[in-house]
């Protein structure tokens, strides 16, 4: 996380809404030879107190025992330099903006019993939002493929003890320089999803 709170001005609730919506992040924990990473998918709970996720049995992490587990899930939205140049007044220099939300926690594996309706809740959150389209569910799957594939991943649950975002968008910076490197950034930018993080710069002065 960045360290100046200027960038630290989302509440949980806007955080917690963020990383549902994304729905992917980093999870990290240590390990006895040092730090384990894996990349998930996961169901934040209503009430962002949880997430469930599925690692493949053979994941280091899957290895490691039921828990708890210390553990951390990062998640990253857009990403984009910004050239001190774009910003039209002197003694600038390089940054870099971007959104991040950090949730702090313990890793639990949970009874492998739980683990179709994990994946029938997982499935079906991603599924509904690609309407029109018929959701897949497991019920099209032929049962002895489906139990065979189910042996293979394991289910966990995040318990979130904390919450945290950066939200870095130029927000120390006055109206006008803002704005006039959201307008670089969007038409010109280096990074991930760039029209979108200029797209929230913009947006600053309408919160």
């Amino acid at each position: 996380m960045h360290p100046n709170p200027v960038f630290h001005d989302a509440d949980t609730a806007r955080n917690l809404g963020y990383a549902r919506e994304r729905g992917f992040g980093v999870l990290a924990l240590n390990g006895d030879d040092g730090p384990h990473i894996s990349h998930v998918p996961f169901l934040l709970s209503d009430d962002g107190t949880s997430a469930d996720l599925h690692l493949v049995r053979s994941n280091p992490i899957a290895r490691l025992g039921s828990g708890p587990h210390k553990a951390r899930i990062i998640v990253s939205g857009p990403d984009s330099y910004v050239s001190p140049d774009w910003y039209g007044v002197e003694d600038q220099v390089p940054t870099w903006n971007y959104i991040a939300v950090h949730l702090t926690g313990t890793l639990e594996r949970l009874p492998q019993e739980a683990m179709r309706d994990m994946l029938d809740r997982q499935s079906a959150a991603y599924e509904t939002q690609l309407s029109p389209k018929t959701a897949w569910t497991t019920a099209k799957m032929t049962p002895e493929v489906l139990e065979k594939m189910m042996r293979m991943i394991v289910p966990f649950r995040f318990a979130v003890a904390g919450v945290d975002g950066t939200w870095k968008l130029g927000q120390n910076k006055p109206e006008a320089v803002r704005l006039a490197a959201a307008q670089q950034l969007g038409d010109s930018g280096i990074g991930s999803e760039t029209a979108e993080i200029a797209a929230m710069m913009r947006a600053l002065d309408h919160t």
